[in-house]
């Protein structure tokens, strides 16, 4: 039996970014699902320091593609952080003045009270000079005034990002008086130099046993991430790397170290629950490469382990992928969330292979109420939404229950579709085997490109315990986002359809 809900909720997935094209998907990368416990074998990381590149060498292949006549799609991003007021912000270094990817000229800085809603507040940094840019980076808030600049307070913002120019790229600091609405920059910049014109985005994060911040940092073309540690956000000690590791693809990019909560038992209805955490949280490590994706272009892949303050060890050697679609890139996760709690992130919705590329529209409006419950089997659901979601944006619920484990046969697919041009974006499993869940964005036509793949598939085995399975989708006018079995595995897509998509089946 299959249990189906479709609801919208006011505001939801509003991004206040240029264009649906542009969303960030919200991430909710809750807690590392592992019943047991996986072991930690002891892998001592490299602690040399990576060769520095000469600023007068030959110069690598660049950060990003060439720069093609289309709207600029994607920013360098800043880091996101919840403040002590409970705002969210997000800031993002951008070039508004070009249609094309260029250098990121300044870091604009949009806030949200609850992730739905965003407002673009007034620009947060500017680099010092002409010709420089700013790279992505992070944000913290210095509680205990270790950096010294906010004797007063116990809010004071500290954004850490790299400066990018054509001999070097470094790594400075601002700070914020005012919850990150303003920054100061720091009068000694740059706080990192090691003359590489390859070494960027830098994650930091508190660290409360050794009472030291951590940064992670790729030495990008070098396929190392770089571990450096602080007393006060203005004087980094190299303490390790993480060599090598993964899929290396062209270059790192967006390193991200997290303490997550562990499950005792992932298969629960409600597995997020704070009954069910383990008593020992692990870290998890994530690394953006471009390009190098499975399936082309950019992805995040991340490794699951432990960290001390210094090393960073894996659980094992495999590299797991965050995303079986192609649009989920260069994530980024809040600071300041407890690490007991589920963590929460936001990510590029798109890829560099064709981001460059695809149309962009209008700003969407608001959205509306819950709009259907319902229980089948064996048969289907159709609802036009057309007049009671302008906006286009809903989530739809799939629970399938009582399946057989062994010659198990059928279908739960869904179908999202435009009742004007008949274009459609659909998915669903086939129930036999390794259960596949497949996702088709195929049969929309408002965007063609040789990279713009159409079709997904990934296995999704059955609990053998609780016989279930269950899927979340949340679609919006051009993006798509499925969580199966409350994010186990999951996939984003944008689409781009000529008519708008107004009817689920």
């Amino acid at each position: 039996m299959a249990k189906t809900t479709l609801s919208t909720v006011p505001g939801r997935l509003s991004t206040g970014l240029d264009s649906p094209s542009a969303q960030a998907a919200r991430r909710h990368r809750s807690a590392l699902r592992s019943s047991p416990k996986p072991s930690v074998k002891a892998k001592a990381a490299a602690n040399a320091p990576v060769r520095a590149v000469a600023a007068n060498a030959p110069k690598k292949r660049g950060r990003r593609p060439a720069p093609v006549d289309a709207p600029a799609e994607e920013d360098e991003q800043l880091e996101a952080i919840q403040t002590p007021r409970g705002r969210k912000a997000r800031h993002a270094a951008n070039n508004p003045a070009t249609k094309t990817w260029k250098i990121a000229e300044k870091a604009s800085h949009p806030t949200s009270q609850d992730l739905y809603h965003w407002e673009n507040q007034p620009i947060a940094i500017y680099p010092s000079a002409q010709g420089q840019g700013i790279f992505s980076g992070s944000c913290v808030v210095d509680v205990n005034n270790t950096s010294g600049f906010f004797p007063n307070q116990t809010n004071g913002v500290v954004a850490i990002y790299t400066l990018h120019t054509s001999a070097e790229e470094t790594q400075e600091i601002a700070y914020s008086f005012d919850d990150g609405y303003t920054f100061t920059n720091y009068s000694a910049n740059p706080v990192i130099s090691i003359n590489s014109t390859q070494i960027r985005d830098p994650k930091v994060i508190w660290h409360a046993p050794t009472e030291r911040w951590v940064m992670v940092i790729a030495y990008s073309q070098e396929f190392v991430i770089g571990i450096y540690t602080s007393p006060n956000l203005k004087n980094w000690t190299h303490a390790s790397n993480f060599p090598r590791h993964g899929l290396l693809g062209l270059q790192y990019e967006c390193p991200n170290l997290i303490e997550v909560p562990m499950l005792t038992n992932s298969s629960l209805a409600d597995p997020l629950d704070p009954s069910n955490y383990a008593s020992e949280n692990m870290y998890l490590l994530a690394i953006s490469i471009n390009p190098g994706a499975p399936l082309g272009g950019s992805i995040t892949e991340y490794f699951p382990g432990s960290f001390n303050g210094t090393h960073f060890v894996p659980a094992d050697a495999a590299a797991r992928i965050a995303d079986f679609g192609k649009d989920n890139y260069a994530g980024q996760w809040f600071y300041g969330i407890p690490p007991s709690e589920p963590q929460i992130g936001i990510a590029w919705a798109s890829n560099w292979q064709y981001s460059q590329q695809v149309p962009t529209g209008q700003l969407e409006g608001f959205r509306s109420a819950i709009l259907a419950n319902t229980t089948t089997a064996n048969s289907s659901l159709l609802y036009d939404y057309s007049t009671t979601v302008p906006s286009g944006a809903l989530t739809l619920s799939m629970n399938l229950t009582n399946i057989p484990l062994v010659n198990g046969t059928g279908t739960a697919n869904f179908t999202f579709l435009s009742s004007v041009t008949g274009e459609s974006i659909r998915g669903g499993f086939f129930l036999g085997g390794d259960t596949p869940f497949w996702l088709d964005r195929g049969e929309t036509r408002g965007f063609d490109n040789p990279f713009f793949t159409d079709k997904f598939s990934v296995m999704n085995l059955i609990d053998r315990d609780t016989r279930t399975t269950r899927v979340m989708v949340v679609i919006d006018r051009s993006i798509l986002e499925v969580f199966l079995d409350n994010g186990l595995r999951s996939a984003t897509a944008n689409f781009f359809p000529r008519g708008s998509l107004d009817t689920c089946d």
